[in-house]
């Protein structure tokens, strides 16, 4: 087994490749086809054809919340709050983006006229997140006052039109800071065709936090802590999986978000609860047997989970192909279908 270094998982992406806003419809971004031995360059809604029916479509059906906030601490410095995760009685976890961080106790001036309090870091003392008890119930002021928590490498600030594409159109369990962006190239038409073309479909949840976008700093991936993302897999999407694979049928992720999720179930037998699950080159996977993804950051553990699915190889031979191509990379842009390496059959 080859001893993988994060450089090894690191490649050339010219800016103009970076997507900036998304494609004009939905399911009309492209799609490289690499489950074949050459890979093909496709539209997004020819997807129905290179299913089966019988085949198992597995959605993360989380809802992006606007959790970005802005406010100022009682000296007036900026501060900006990204909550990642709601807890009991008003409180909530957060990145804070701040040029000196505020003691505990600082009951911070939020834009919209809530307040937010400093109660210490979490998970622990340590911890690389903030707890903070908020004034009021913290999905109705992120509703009321919140910002669509756009990608880094989205330069723009968030307009009416991205809280409509930020969002899968079967959005429906609130609490992600990131969009499952695979899941962004379904529009009802397609669904509709997968349906007649008899392709299954059930969904899972995982609320996709931050770290999703954090690089790997070691060189040595090994190394690497991954963030704790919640999941859930409900009883009949396991019922579904059971019966898909009775059949004969192929159950096919939508996104990394599905693939770590299910892969949690199985590895841990737990099908509600929080996983740091890390997937790389050597992984044994067991449920997952096609996936549909977008094209993801360089050094990232993104990239590492598809290398561990299709090949490392074979995805940087499709990753040279899309640059070639002038492919749209990351959350705004075009995806691709993958097949599990032959190694994990």
């Amino acid at each position: 087994m080859r001893n993988f270094t994060v450089g090894d998982f690191d490649f050339a992406l010219p800016p103009e490749l970076i997507a900036q806003h998304p494609a004009a419809e939905r399911s009309g971004s492209r799609l490289l086809d690499g489950t074949g031995p050459h890979p093909v360059d496709r539209v997004f809604h020819e997807l129905p054809q290179l299913l089966e029916p019988g085949d198992l479509l597995v959605f993360n059906d989380t809802k992006v919340v606007k959790a970005r906030l802005f406010g100022e601490k009682p000296t007036g410095g900026k501060v900006e709050l990204l909550i990642e995760r709601v807890l009991q009685g008003h409180e909530a976890v957060a990145h804070m983006k701040v040029s000196k961080k505020p003691p505990v106790g600082t009951t911070l001036a939020m834009q919209g006229g809530f307040s937010a309090t400093l109660q210490g870091r979490w998970p622990d003392d340590d911890g690389p997140l903030f707890r903070f008890a908020l004034s009021d119930d913290p999905y109705a002021l992120m509703e009321r006052h919140g910002h669509v928590p756009l990608p880094p490498y989205v330069e723009h600030s968030d307009t009416a039109d991205d809280v409509r594409r930020y969002q899968t159109v079967f959005a429906k369990h609130p609490g992600a800071v990131a969009a499952p962006t695979a899941a962004l190239h379904f529009d009802e038409a397609l669904l509709a065709r997968l349906d007649a073309r008899g392709v299954q479909r059930a969904s899972v949840t995982l609320h996709v936090g931050a770290g999703t976008f954090q690089p790997v700093k070691v060189d040595n991936i090994a190394e690497h802590r991954m963030h704790s993302e919640w999941y859930d897999v409900p009883q009949t999407t396991q019922q579904a999986i059971a019966q898909t694979r009775e059949r004969g049928g192929r159950v096919v992720a939508v996104g990394t978000t599905t693939v770590r999720t299910l892969e949690s179930w199985a590895l841990t037998g737990q099908a509600s609860g929080d996983t740091s699950i890390y997937i790389t080159p050597g992984f044994e996977f067991r449920v997952i047997d096609r996936l549909v993804t977008n094209f993801h950051l360089p050094r990232s553990t993104l990239l590492m989970l598809v290398s561990a699915f299709a090949g490392y190889d074979r995805i940087m031979s499709l990753y040279l192909h899309a640059i070639a191509g002038h492919y749209r990379f990351f959350s705004y842009g075009d995806a691709m279908l993958l097949a599990r390496s032959a190694s994990h059959a």
